[in-house]
């Protein structure tokens, strides 16, 4: 195992600690007799426990070590994969050192386990090269993800030789990209030592436009402005606004699930997040997808700041934001730095220019060129909603008497909105099943 590693070019960036490493470094141990028995066993099994972790991590099934070597490829962002992701494979020298690298991937998906099991008494590779997963919820793992490494594996363990092996690897790059953004839907970020750091979101929630009820003009505005921002047409950053629980950061989720497949990806933003904007985009601008940046229930008291941040990054700095990315942000007032009385009258005797501290507030806003509204429902399209989720759900309820516990139900919560709609509708769920 430990020659065929050590072959590796393009792809030799692979972490020393990663268990490919760490069980070729064993296999050496095992091959020039420099480690007792006891001692690869332990570590060995300290590696299958990692990979466990992986695979259930994952949801992977079947050959794991073959579906942990496609993760690697897959996951792995080097010159060649990265240059695939954007263009293909076109014809170069580098080529041949990836045609390299995959020849060794194919023996290592081939390898045989059996000595080093017959030599130790164990079969653990045995196991994991045959392993038959417990199901598990989807929620618990990220399924598209799961599905694209295992599919990819069965085909990667299919290839006749490297250059077969090569073809299916690159075009799975030119269709899904490389690296985490290839594999995810959504991402947050975190700040290491200085560092802006992506973590995969991987349980996203599965919701489509089509199950949000009514709205069909606001979700009508946004699925043009993202298909043209996805196609490569002009397209503007957008502003989500009005009462709370109608539905704007549902309508954003759905949308990032109905795109996912024609390369768009989101990442969510806190405001205290606001100062690593530009680091973020200085970090996506170069690949092959196109970028929401979300920040959800967005709003800025009148003695903050950091909006100041997110107006240099939308227009106004010196680097033009790169066409890839977009801002789609949700909030419950539609100018997102709170106005005071002050502002627009003569009684703060400190502010000179009245009128330039009203247009500095109202700045943000207008760099967001699609604005929609998303207002409560009156009674007549709050029970509009109530009756078809409770169809969808099957309550078994008249109309009559739906629109009767649904008018209780508000008058006793948060008023007529979808959110108050889902939760009735939930509350009749949990009634049904006692």
């Amino acid at each position: 195992m430990y020659k065929e590693i050590v072959k590796f070019i393009s792809y030799g960036n692979i972490p020393d600690d990663s268990i490919l490493y760490k069980l070729g470094d064993i296999f050496k141990s095992f091959e020039e007799g420099t480690a007792s028995d006891a001692q690869l066993t332990r570590e060995i099994y300290e590696q299958i426990h990692r990979l466990l972790a992986i695979a259930t991590d994952y949801g992977f099934d079947g050959n794991l070590w073959q579906n942990y070597l496609t993760f690697l490829l897959i996951t792995d962002e080097n010159p060649f994969s990265i240059t695939c992701e954007k263009t293909g494979a076109n014809d170069g020298s580098v080529n041949e050192f990836a045609k390299n690298d995959f020849k060794a991937a194919m023996n290592l998906f081939h390898f045989d386990f059996g000595p080093i099991e017959k030599a130790l008494g164990i079969n653990v590779f045995t196991v994991i090269t045959h392993y038959k997963a417990i199901v598990k919820k989807d929620l618990m793992y990220n399924h598209a993800v799961s599905e694209k490494v295992r599919t990819l594996s069965g085909k990667l363990a299919s290839a006749k030789d490297e250059n077969e092996f090569f073809n299916i690897v690159t075009d799975f790059y030119k269709a899904y990209g490389v690296g985490m953004f290839g594999l995810n839907k959504a991402f947050r970020i975190s700040d290491k030592d200085g560092k802006v750091v992506f973590h995969p979101i991987n349980n996203m929630e599965v919701v489509h436009l089509s199950d949000l009820v009514g709205y069909e003009s606001q979700k009508k505005q946004l699925v043009e402005n993202t298909e043209a921002f996805v196609e490569g047409r002009g397209a503007n950053n957008c502003l989500l606004y009005g009462d709370s629980g109608t539905g704007k950061s549902t309508s954003i989720k759905a949308i990032v699930n109905e795109y996912y497949d024609r390369g768009l990806r989101m990442i969510e933003i806190y405001k205290h997040q606001m100062k690593d904007i530009s680091t973020v985009i200085s970090l996506i601008k170069n690949r092959n997808y196109r970028f929401i940046i979300y920040m959800d229930d967005l709003s800025f008291e009148g003695n903050e700041t950091d909006y100041k941040y997110l107006k240099a990054v939308i227009e106004g700095g010196v680097e033009t934001k790169p066409d890839n990315v977009l801002i789609y942000a949700t909030s419950n007032r539609r100018h997102l730095i709170k106005e005071e009385w002050t502002d627009r009258n003569d009684a703060d005797p400190n502010d000179i220019h009245k009128n330039d501290t009203v247009e500095e507030k109202l700045s943000l806003v207008n760099r967001f060129g699609c604005q929609i509204n998303y207002s409560k429902p009156n009674q007549k399209e709050y029970f509009h909603i109530v009756k078809e989720l409770a169809h969808r759900e099957k309550i078994h309820l008249s109309d009559e008497e739906l629109e009767k516990e649904a008018n209780i139900w508000e008058l006793r919560h948060n008023g007529m909105s979808g959110r108050s709609a889902q939760q009735f509708i939930n509350y009749l769920k949990g009634l049904e099943n006692i």
